[in-house]
């Protein structure tokens, strides 16, 4: 049972999305293909343990669920007509593209863009309501209602789970790629769960975004989003230490970085800016780009750095893009200027961590001891992944 487990568990973390695509895809109802996977993952766990592990789980997996959905679909008086529509071939073998399509689906213009995001973190990273909920900052009740919601609209309007034709990719790229930065971040920053870091999100988020990059070759922001997302993922190896404790980036040992990820990364951002005027998503990479190229933190050519986020918060004024540009301003104007710039934003931001935590720095280099102290207590007040909870106590300490 163990060893089956096991396997069966392998093969949703790294297949789910795809199976429930090509399901999707077929039986064009993403409610019917939700159930008719949950009805063969429990099928697995009754046989596998004594028939072994298929040599092709997720293979296996589809063909049980398509045999599920139509004994549903049979039993379904409204199901019966769609049945003979059907047919009785299992889908192929799940790919890439049954993935994306299910991306493209969920964001599809029909829904909100709210909706967009919500639906495609929990259909297509498997994330819960609550999880969605924690990282919009609204109740989970509210949240699963937005989902439910959400399917029905689908159904209602008759989307097909197929890839759209080229030309309307443009009208769905902002919010698919809202939702591949979330995927990634979730996995990379584990803000809303027990664990420091869930590294098979931040991948399922990275190789979404190159997926969308190759699909969509002319979109200069697709481009941008897969160099964002490289870059973080070349310094993932170095953000935490043995203990499970953050490392920051002033900290981290740049030897233990993925240079040729690096290089891959910054080669695909020069490609992008050939395509025109960049966007906030290519900006935050060549943000990205100044510190993964810098011999060392001290070294990092802050005046650059500045100048990249003026640029990026004329695209977007948003209070946590000028919250890290004035964390560059300590580089460039020094810890007084960037703390004036910091407290300007307390109306927006007093109930966000790394505003207290960025302003208890500040303090700090400023020898406002006392005030640090306080502002650190805040930040560990509202924080809840435990490697920041763990950081934070530290400074404290210290």
């Amino acid at each position: 049972m163990t060893e089956a487990r096991a396997a069966l568990d392998r093969v949703w973390r790294a297949e789910a999305c795809s199976m429930l695509g090509v399901l999707t895809r077929r039986l064009g109802e993403l409610d019917r293909a939700e159930e008719a996977l949950q009805d063969a993952v429990g099928e697995a766990l009754r046989r596998w343990p004594s028939d072994g592990v298929p040599d092709n789980p997720s293979g296996w997996l589809v063909t049980v669920a398509w045999r599920k959905a139509l004994d549903r679909l049979r039993r379904d008086a409204t199901g019966r007509e769609k049945l003979a529509t059907l047919g009785h071939t299992p889908p192929a073998e799940p790919t890439g593209d049954d993935r994306l399509a299910l991306v493209l689906a969920c964001c599809h213009p029909a829904l909100p863009e709210p909706s967009q995001v919500a639906l495609t973190l929990n259909v297509v990273s498997g994330l819960s309501a609550e999880q969605i909920a924690a990282a919009y900052l609204v109740p989970t009740a509210t949240m699963a209602q937005r989902l439910v919601r959400a399917k029905r609209q689908l159904r209602e309007r008759d989307v097909r789970f197929d890839l759209p034709p080229p030309e309307e990719y443009g009208r769905r790229l902002p919010s698919v790629l809202t939702v591949v930065y979330l995927v990634f971040n979730e996995g990379y920053l584990a803000s809303s769960t027990e664990a420091p870091q869930r590294r098979e999100l931040a991948r399922e988020g990275l190789d979404l975004a190159r997926q969308l990059a190759d699909l969509m070759p002319t979109e200069p922001e697709a481009a941008g989003l897969a160099a964002l997302l490289e870059l973080h993922e070349a310094r993932a190896g170095a953000r935490f230490d043995a203990a499970g404790r953050i490392v920051l980036l002033e900290e981290q040992d740049r030897g233990r970085w993925d240079t040729a990820l690096i290089a891959a990364a910054v080669a695909r951002l020069r490609r992008a800016a050939r395509l025109g005027p960049p966007g906030p998503y290519q900006l935050q990479a060549a943000i990205a780009a100044q510190h993964a190229v810098a011999p060392s933190y001290d070294r990092t050519d802050w005046v650059a750095v500045r100048s990249l986020y003026d640029r990026l918060a004329e695209l977007q004024p948003t209070p946590v893009v000028r919250l890290g540009r004035a964390v560059v301003s300590r580089y460039t104007h020094g810890p007084a200027v960037a703390l004036a710039e910091v407290d300007d934003l307390a109306d927006r931001l007093t109930g966000y961590r790394l505003w207290h935590a960025t302003r208890a720095e500040l303090l700090r280099a400023l020898g406002r001891d006392g005030e640090a102290v306080e502002a650190t207590r805040r930040a560990l007040a509202l924080a809840t992944n435990p490697a920041e909870r763990e950081l934070l106590a530290r400074r404290l300490v210290a």
